[in-house]
């Protein structure tokens, strides 16, 4: 099976005639992978150390804390608070996550079958939410009981999303056959 980067350096060739590119520097390139994920209970230092450590092992980059913009007496939270984590990859590392992600971890996700078309945004930008943690290898043999989601937007340089869909395809993200009721 090809990596991202094998398949990535193709773009140009599968996507020149569907396009109408006649440089290489047309094609759609991937530039960063960002991972975030809420805290929850932002008052539990041990469940923010928990949520930092097991990011850090699914990325192999430390993450960095997010804290609340504004204060909300009803929630309790104060400016500043951390209520949220944050990974930007690049390079090697993105290209190393995403085939991690493709190959092991979407395949491991209870009842998956297929990313929608549509999480794909018109900017080329793709957001995927991962439930579990735990698909993952680095963190399947921990206990259920701290398990967490996460967010991870691909950012590429396409210049819509239909551009960015085919690039996707291209890259071997699986998308669902069954959309239904949407343009």
């Amino acid at each position: 099976m090809k990596s991202i980067k094998e398949k990535q350096n193709t773009s140009y060739a599968a996507l020149k005639d569907a396009f109408g590119y006649t440089n290489v520097m047309q094609a759609p390139r991937l530039k960063s992978v960002s991972v975030s994920s809420g805290v929850g209970s932002f008052k539990d230092k041990k469940k923010i150390e928990i949520v930092l450590d097991r990011l850090a092992k699914i990325t192999g980059q430390k993450p960095s804390s997010r804290g609340a913009k504004q204060s909300i007496a009803s929630f309790k939270s104060r400016e500043g608070d951390v209520v949220g984590t944050l990974v930007t990859l690049r390079g090697a590392r993105m290209l190393g996550f995403l085939d991690k992600l493709i190959a092991v971890a979407l395949p491991r996700t209870k009842d998956f079958r297929g990313l929608s078309a549509f999480s794909v945004d018109e900017m080329g930008n793709m957001t995927i939410g991962v439930r579990e943690h735990t698909v993952f290898p680095e963190t399947a043999d921990e206990e259920l009981k701290d398990v967490f989601g996460m967010g991870v937007t691909i950012v590429t340089s396409a210049k819509n999303s239909k551009e960015a869909r085919a690039f996707f395809t291209h890259l071997g993200f699986p998308f669902s056959k069954h959309e239904k009721g949407r343009k």
